[in-house]
């Protein structure tokens, strides 16, 4: 049994290895203040940063989540190892050499069997790079790189490497290390044969799968000879260290260029890898046999930091597998803040093939030039109609709007709308443009789960009145846009009414529920409204909050209110001119939208209309925009 490590050892690791270099490995940290970074939580899923990491201190915090302690503490949660596993990692990355207080240290047998199991991939990933470099039998392997534009540097970049065609070579060479039988299974590197371990890869290039952190978790094999019966493609089996749906290849070279440049490319091999990156796109990536997925997002937006400005561009051959394979990323596109995008490559060649086409400039253009993924969504969807009919333009429309209604983008989504009336040859471009918004707003109300059924859809002019206090639908879940200008502001306003109530009454306390557009933001305010308003918070402090969370129709909302309570204003001067600020844009975003609700109204009623009516929301549509003129001019002063 493993002797327990040494403590003075144990402090030694923890003093020689920066907590935020540690963390940095799995996540992109910026700037928090006061000596603090910041990023998103590698251990529950959110919108806004709240892992905080003091490198003065070595610990890390998690706001949401409540996660916290030391850089070991840090890796034994996100890696699910044993505290003696991790030790044993971060002394081999600091050179620390630990002792046993337990009958000595004894490197073979005293590992966890985590530590055992990437220890084993590394020597093999170094003896198959030799096996490539060496071995007169590899000529084959060699060959198949050169012809597809890679040179031996290339390969030594990326630790390409061969695996004989023997039987047993690779399970000999590492019983020589060390390993017994039981962990040459585990780890994927052998398999069961007749007489006992064989090798599982043989006659195969091999690529070394690594995880965020750069430790071999896993290979992927290319098949070389005719006489292989086995896939064209061969990677290693689900594993203690390595899971498929939780990796991306070549993340260990593309991290820091992806959090630099807010911007990730997606290909679907090996080979594209590498074409990419020697073309001078550094932050492409793949998935190991298996397709995008929720995992790999999480991964991603770690490294992007849900930046509104990022950028994921997916690259897809042209063929219907292709097109396929984009729609069914697009299905995927509002769990990215990023903006999302693709690159077709031209002539059904991917990456790899088009750099030894056309050179490393065609592999840069193709990124560059990209379409946004909704649009492409959008295309592929109206090709499947009958544009020449009025049936086939109206079904059309009726599959293309709720794609156009879940653009994440307020601005992109009108441009978008008014673009698929052209597409579909729809003249009446308003009709197409309240239609997508319609859908947008169902969707809100429902908690961003698309259209509601029409039976339940709400109607009337209630729906129409900017100030109405109509109490919000909050849905299963918060449909907030992380990309929204708009709802960025509300939330602002709202943190502001709980924590600075002085500062935004009594104006506030004559804003609509349904001047609030995510559906949470407007039950935090109904729940202030029943709270009394944020008035009553100038005049008794100390109460008001409790007053607010007391009001609150369910734990949801009342963990809304808490949260909003205690996040930080997002400026560093909290006045009244900020205050101000924030009020204007929540009122001035409700006239626009009240706007264009008329403005609709006016062409439906065309000319032929009741006079009077005609004449009423020609008037209504006067005072509004006059209003929203006075917003812009006047700020706070014409609330």
């Amino acid at each position: 049994m493993a002797g327990r490590i040494n403590d003075d050892d144990v402090k030694a690791v923890r003093d020689a290895v920066p907590i935020d270099a540690v963390v940095s490995d799995y996540l992109q940290l910026r700037n928090a203040g006061g000596g603090n970074l910041k990023g998103l939580c590698p251990f529950h899923d959110e919108k806004s940063p709240s892992f905080q990491v003091s490198p003065s201190k070595g610990l890390f915090h998690c706001f949401g989540c409540q996660e916290g302690g030391d850089t070991i503490a840090f890796v034994m949660k996100i890696d699910h190892l044993t505290f003696s596993e991790t030790v044993e990692r971060l002394a081999a990355t600091a050179g620390i050499t630990l002792r046993y207080e337990e009958g000595g240290y004894n490197p073979s047998h005293q590992r966890g069997e985590r530590i055992r199991l990437v220890e084993a991939h590394k020597i093999a990933a170094q003896f198959y790079t030799e096996q490539l470099e060496k071995s007169a039998e590899a000529q084959t392997g060699r060959a198949f790189l050169a012809d597809r534009g890679f040179e031996y540097a290339a390969a030594q970049h990326f630790g390409v490497g061969y695996s004989p065609q023997g039987w047993d070579h690779l399970t000999r060479f590492l019983r020589g290390k060390g390993f017994s039988d039981k962990e040459l299974i585990l780890s994927g590197l052998s398999q069961d044969g007749r007489r006992g371990p064989i090798d599982r890869f043989r006659g195969r290039l091999m690529w070394p799968i690594r995880d965020i952190s750069g430790d071999v978790v896993g290979f992927g094999a290319r098949k070389l000879y005719e006489s292989d019966n086995g896939p064209k493609y061969l990677n290693t089996p689900e594993t203690g260290i390595y899971k498929k749906s939780q990796v991306l290849y070549g993340i260990d070279l593309a991290k820091k260029e992806i959090a630099k440049t807010r911007r990730a490319v997606v290909v679907e091999g090996y080979t594209d890898v590498m074409a990419c990156h020697l073309a001078g796109e550094t932050t492409a990536i793949a998935t190991c046999g298996t397709a995008f997925g929720g995992d790999h997002i999480k991964i991603l937006r770690r490294l992007l930091m849900d930046n509104a400005t990022a950028e994921v561009i997916f690259t897809f051959d042209g063929d219907a597998a292709g097109q396929k394979a984009a729609l069914r990323a697009f299905e995927d596109d509002q769990k990215f803040a990023a903006e999302t995008s693709i690159a077709i490559t031209p002539g059904g060649m991917d990456p790899c093939d088009l750099r030894l086409a056309e050179g490393d400039e065609a592999v840069r253009k193709l990124v560059e030039t990209r379409t946004p993924l909704f649009e492409f969504a959008i295309r592929q969807v109206v090709t499947r109609h009958n544009l020449e009919t009025p049936a086939g333009r109206a079904a059309a429309l009726d599959e293309a709007a709720p794609i156009v209604a879940g653009i994440k983008n307020i601005a992109i989504q009108h441009e978008s709308a008014v673009q698929l009336a052209g597409i579909v040859g729809i003249l009446d471009t308003q009709f197409v443009v309240k239609r997508v918004a319609q859908l947008a707003r169902w969707a809100r109300d429902r908690g961003g789960r698309g259209p509601a059924p029409a039976s339940s859809r709400p109607g009337g002019d209630r729906q129409n009145q900017p100030h109405a206090q109509a109490a919000p639908t909050t849905g299963s879940g918060p449909a907030i846009n992380l990309r929204s200008p708009a709802h960025r502001t509300e939330r602002e306003l709202l943190k502001l009414a709980l924590q600075h109530p002085g500062l935004v009454s009594p104006a506030f306390d004559a804003y609509g529920v349904d001047e609030f557009t995510a559906p949470p933001y407007a039950a935090v305010r109904q729940t202030i409204a029943e709270a009394g308003g944020a008035e009553q918070g100038t005049a008794d402090s100390s109460g008001y909050l409790a007053r607010v969370r007391d009001a609150a129709a369910n734990d949801s909302v009342r963990a809304m209110v808490t949260e909003m309570a205690v996040e930080a204003i997002h400026s560093k001067t909290v006045d009244e001119t900020y205050a101000g600020t924030q009020l204007v844009q929540v009122r001035l975003r409700a006239v626009d939208r009240r706007i264009g609700e008329v403005q609709g109204t006016l062409a439906r009623l065309g000319q032929q209309a009741d006079p009077e009516r005609h004449t009423a929301v020609q008037n209504e549509l006067w005072v509004l925009q006059q209003y929203g003129q006075s917003l812009r001019n006047h700020g706070a002063a014409a609330l």
